[in-house]
């Protein structure tokens, strides 16, 4: 049961929505602008890499691109 995250195309909030059965139909709508014209988007995962506080965590990277801004994830470990 997969949580999905999306973005709403009028407004730009973000919300998210488990997604029970994918083969089912599910009428989406933005919890704030109730526009049904929304894209969805990469989740963050949560994620833990070796022990204590000391650890290295992933670097990210925000640029401009043509469909608006587009962020790289450089998550530690091997390549």
């Amino acid at each position: 049961m997969p949580i999905y995250e999306f973005r709403c195309l009028k407004c730009d909030e973000c919300f998210e929505m488990l997604v029970m059965d994918p083969e089912e139909t599910v009428e989406a709508r933005c919890p704030k602008c109730k526009s049904e014209d929304f894209e969805r988007i990469m989740s963050a995962a949560s994620y833990t890499v070796g022990s204590g506080s000391n650890s290295p965590g992933a670097a990210t990277r925000t640029r401009t691109c043509a469909s608006g801004s587009c962020t790289t994830y450089d998550i530690p470990g091997p390549a």
